[in-house]
């Protein structure tokens, strides 16, 4: 159980993917499913298309682009939201998520969905999870034109939230953006280990992790921020 300091913990920013959702959509969606769509719109292998696909991925890793469905709608002359809705139903949340946010905000904590997401993917996770009853604010850093890697999403964030570093929790999957928050000054930091059910659980050794929020439950509901 991670030993998280939850009297000075008075705003909760959590990223989505991998975090309050099962990451498996999103990696079959990368890896396997626009992959193959590409190569089927191409007339070229599966073997190609995810080739083709890994290069493109690698020149825009951890930009906006990279999150940018417009982006890839151009790049590839597709259809990105049609594609996504082609294997949505593989959409789901953790199962301890939905009792962690409850958790949070019934101690009177600020929670504040922060995702890289593109903001119609974050609308249509919206869609079938209905995250957005159990969270105060949902932001997308496309708002902002920049992501959770670089200090100017932090800069501007904390501008838009007002919310105290020293008092504030990020909880994210992605070892590089939890650096990036704690570079910027973060003061209380928790990596996810298991982002992916399809996957085994991470060695995270960085940073405090979880793979199970129902652990820290009690310690939420029972100790109230003091400032």
């Amino acid at each position: 159980m991670p030993d998280l300091p939850w009297n000075k913990i008075k705003t909760v920013l959590l990223d989505m993917d991998g975090t309050l959702l099962d990451l498996h959509f999103d990696s079959h969606f990368w890896l396997e499913h626009l992959p193959k769509t590409y190569a089927g719109s191409k007339g070229i292998s599966e073997e190609q298309g995810k080739e083709y696909m890994m290069a493109e991925y690698r020149q825009v890793f951890g930009t906006i682009d990279w999150y940018c469905l417009d982006y890839w709608a151009d790049k590839l002359q597709l259809d990105i939201m049609q594609a996504k809705r082609e294997v949505e139903h593989l959409i789901s949340m953790r199962d301890d998520t939905i009792p962690l946010l409850d958790a949070l905000r019934e101690s009177g904590r600020e929670v504040v969905l922060v995702t890289n997401a593109d903001p119609d993917s974050l609308s249509l996770k919206i869609e079938h999870t209905a995250l957005d009853s159990h969270i105060d604010t949902l932001i997308s850093t496309h708002e902002f034109g920049v992501t959770k890697e670089s200090q100017l999403l932090w800069q501007k964030l904390q501008q838009r939230l007002g919310f105290d570093s020293d008092h504030t929790l990020f909880v994210d999957d992605s070892l590089p953006i939890l650096q990036a928050a704690k570079d910027f000054g973060i003061a209380h930091l928790l990596a996810v280990s298991n982002p992916d059910s399809q996957l085994p659980i991470k060695d995270v050794t960085q940073f405090l992790a979880t793979s199970d929020y129902i652990t820290m439950l009690d310690a939420i509901k029972n100790t109230h921020f003091a400032g």
